[in-house]
This record gives C-alpha cells, sequence and structure tokens, in this order.
C-alpha cells in the first residue's frame, strides 16, 4: 500500500500520529531531524531520544535504544541515510534493530527520504526487505534523491504481511483526507520520473555529492579544534567540537553565532539536533562555495584558538 503525502515532512507528521496517541511515547534518534520532536510534542507524545555512536559513524546505541522502552511505546523511529549526520546503516545493523522491534513487538517507522543516496562503497538497505515480522512505515519522496524540493511529493509505504497494520492502513486513509496535497502536478510525473530516468543519474549525482564531501572533509580537517566524521551519504557532515580549544566560544550555538557574523558562513549548531558539542554543514553548494567556505571556518578556528 502507498500513501500519497504532502512531502516527506507529511509523511513524518502521519506516521507519528496514526501511530501514537497523546500519553505513548516514541523512541527518536540523537542527533536527529528536529522535526521528529517537532511533531511528537504537538501531540503530546512523549520523544525518547536514544543515542547514536559518533565514534562508530552514527551507529544506533542498540543497548541504549532498548533500555528506553516501556508498555507506553507506541514506535521506533529511525532515519537512514540520516539528517543530519550523513550516516548510512550496514544491513546486519538495520538487522539488529529490528531484532529489538520484534523482541518487544514495537513497529517501526523508517524513514528513507535519502534512499540510495550514499557514497563510494556504501550500500544502502532499505529496511523493509530485511523482516518478514516487524511491520514498518516507509517513507519516503522526491525531494532529495530527484532534487525537486518545495513541491511537496512525500509517501508512506505500508509494510505489513502480518495484518498487524489493518486499523493503521483505515487510519492512513483517514489522514490523507485533512488536506488536498501533494502537488498534483508532479504527482503526474512520478512514472516517467521511476521509469525513464536512466540509472546513470543516480550514479552521477552520488559522485558529484561525494566529491563536495569530500571537499569539507578535506579542508576542515585542517582548522584547530575540529574533528571531521567521515560522511557516507545524503547531504550533510557532521563536525564535532573539541570546545577546549577556543579561548572565547563556549558551545556549538556560540561558535555558529561568531562564525556568522565575523565570517558570513552559516551552519547548524548540533544543539538543533539534541547533539551540542557539533554542527552540521550542508554539501550542496558549489565546490568553489565549499571551498570558500572552509578556508574561513579554518580562519575563524585559528583566530579564536587559545
Amino acid at each position: 500500500d502507498v500513501v500519497m503525502t504532502s512531502g516527506c515532512s507529511g509523511a513524518v507528521e502521519m506516521a507519528i500520529g496514526v501511530l501514537c496517541s497523546e500519553g505513548q511515547n516514541i523512541l527518536l534518534p540523537r542527533p536527529g531531524f528536529c522535526l521528529y520532536n517537532t511533531v511528537a510534542g504537538s501531540r503530546n507524545i512523549e520523544a525518547r531520544l536514544y543515542n547514536l555512536s559518533a565514534e562508530k559513524n552514527w551507529e544506533v546505541d542498540i543497548e541504549h535504544m532498548e533500555s528506553l522502552i516501556d508498555k507506553n511505546t507506541a514506535a521506533i523511529l529511525i532515519n537512514n541515510p540520516s539528517n543530519p549526520c550523513g550516516s548510512n546503516f550496514t544491513k546486519a545493523h538495520l538487522k539488529a534493530i529490528l531484532a529489538v522491534c520484534e523482541k518487544h513487538k514495537i513497529p517501526l517507522i523508517s524513514d528513507e527520504i535519502y534512499a540510495n543516496m550514499v557514497f563510494g562503497g556504501q550500500v544502502f538497505t532499505s529496511t523493509a526487505t530485511l523482516t518478514s515480522t516487524v511491520p514498518i512505515l516507509t517513507l519516503g519522496g522526491l525531494a532529495k534523491q530527484w532534487l525537486v524540493p518545495g513541491w511537496r511529493i512525500g509517501w508512506i509505504l505500508v509494510h505489513s504481511r502480518n495484518h498487524e497494520f489493518d486499523e493503521v492502513r483505515k487510519g492512513l486513509f483517514a489522514l490523507s483526507t485533512l488536506i488536498n496535497g501533494p502537488c498534483a502536478i508532479v504527482q503526474a510525473a512520478i512514472p516517467d520520473i521511476f521509469d525513464n530516468v536512466p540509472d546513470s543519474y543516480l550514479r552521477d549525482l552520488n559522485k558529484q555529492l561525494e566529491s563536495h564531501a569530500r571537499v569539507l572533509e578535506t579542508e576542515l580537517a585542517k582548522a584547530p579544534g575540529l574533528d571531521v566524521i567521515t560522511p557516507q551519504g545524503a547531504m550533510y557532515v557532521m563536525v564535532k567540537l573539541d570546545l577546549d580549544s577556543f579561548a572565547d566560544i563556549s558551545d556549538d550555538a556560540e561558535f555558529c553565532q561568531k562564525l556568522k557574523w565575523e565570517e558570513n558562513v552559516e551552519i547548524l549548531p548540533g544543539e538543533c539536533f539534541a547533539y551540542p558539542g557539533t554542527v552540521r554543514l550542508v554539501i550542496t553548494p558549489p565546490k568553489d562555495k565549499l571551498h570558500a567556505a572552509s578556508e574561513r571556518i579554518a580562519a575563524f578556528c585559528k583566530r579564536h584558538r587559545k
């Protein structure tokens, strides 16, 4: 079953809304896309944040995830490949997450808006292909992989081989009537996009994105006080800050604020993603802009180091 939504953000809203009720809780990634917390909070659903490990390319801390589960846990949400981390889970790691869902009989929301957008030798695996017993709502859309942001085309794929989601299907169809989206013009183009765009398009896109990511990774590695975590996919690079190496910067928010005013470079602090002490950069600008931004960031770091 496929339910069309007003962008993948609309899919997030519908998926959380259909699986979770007021007073229940949902497990969300930390660091993670801030919309997840916003949607949960707007419905009086408790957001419990499970840790991702920077030292393991942002894999889920499975033990910590499982420790957050109780009788009121309605769903677990993962985002792979990840915003903000730029990470990509292995098949084995996805199976470990599914094992937690299976053990505790909890459905999974798998946000795959960056599906297939991976670098180098990385392989993307859609979570629903790895199980026949865990019910999954897979979220996707056109904005990222097909580079049509703003046209509000998203979807929810319902995976429920044992009828666990019979009532959820009805709920999704009911929720889909609350708005007039998604955009009919681009929705009509989906068959052509899926059937006629050559395979070389995605390969070329990923190569270009990877080359941009390596510019930031290489250049920022030269800056004092920054620890760049190698991106594996999506459109982002996460950088850890060694705050002790700076003379007059106390946290990631102050780092970003001063950088903006002194160097006219705008990046997001990790606190936006519930992960202070880091910053997130977008890799999509042209290479010359990335080189220029990296030079300014390096100069900023040198100027403020102890």
